[in-house]
């Protein structure tokens, strides 16, 4: 059966590669980037053999632009499948957005809060939300998300984003009728471009990362996940650090997420 599903961050990388999959496999994929001449060269790549792909243009870091990309999948569709959040940062030119916030944190964690926020109407409880993880994963300093200080190292700022981000997910999984959400770490040190900028090696395969969001979109194994942990680096469902598993602590990512969003 065809579904509609949106991948962020799907202009390259573990995005692009998953994209390609899905549309591979006859299902209706709503690319999203940054670039619309990346966009529309990936679009017309997917297409070609008869594909169903839309584009949709939104910088992540901009909170308008994330309530306006919902905005526009929810007008062009009365309903959404799958929502693979897989848009990330490592680093930036300049760290802090126009909100004063770290930028690894807004796109990592905030925005996919949000637009999973924003698109669960459209989902419901047979939805499925898959948050791209890390094995990089570090307790968050509450103050660093909510942008009242700022943290110099990438990999920090970075691994903090990613736990914050598994963090909601589990937090989110327990409310009632809304579609199930796994976070998934795709494997450590894939040739992504992220991997390559930051560490300066060619990394694995990343058909490896693409494989598993597809499987976490649609297989039956992921069907009763919500709120689990998927390592990819072992293969299996596993504990995420420690914090994730703390439900105060967790609720404490949400309440600050949620704060943050309020003062924008």
């Amino acid at each position: 059966m065809e579904k509609i599903i949106l991948v962020t961050g799907s202009t390259d990388g573990i995005g692009l590669e998953t994209a390609r999959m899905l549309v591979s496999m006859g299902h209706n994929v709503l690319l999203h980037g940054r670039s619309s001449a990346k966009l529309e060269q990936v679009k017309k790549m997917l297409s070609a053999d008869g594909g169903l792909v839309e584009s949709y243009v939104a910088d992540l870091s901009r909170m308008a632009d994330v309530e306006a990309l919902a905005k526009a999948v929810a007008a062009n569709h009365g309903k959404l499948d799958v929502l693979i959040n897989n848009a990330g940062v490592y680093s930036a030119p300049n760290s802090v957005t126009q909100d004063g916030l770290d930028v690894r944190f807004v796109v990592n964690a905030i925005a996919p809060y949000l637009l999973t926020q924003r698109l669960t109407p459209l989902m419901g409880e047979s939805g499925r939300v898959v948050n791209v993880s890390s094995a990089a994963q570090s307790p968050v300093d509450l103050e660093a998300l909510a942008g009242r200080i700022k943290l110099s190292e990438d990999f920090t700022a970075y691994a903090q984003s990613k736990l914050a981000l598994t963090m909601w997910s589990r937090t989110l999984a327990l409310k009632e009728d809304g579609p199930a959400m796994i976070a998934v770490n795709p494997g450590s040190m894939l040739g992504s471009k992220m991997v390559k900028q930051a560490f300066g090696v060619a990394g694995g395969d990343i058909r490896i990362g693409a494989e598993i969001l597809t499987r976490a979109a649609l297989s039956k194994e992921f069907e009763t996940a919500s709120g689990q942990y998927f390592d990819n680096d072992s293969g299996q469902f596993a504990s995420p650090h420690a914090d994730a598993l703390n439900p105060q602590k967790s609720e404490e990512i949400v309440r600050t997420i949620e704060a943050v969003l309020a003062e924008i």
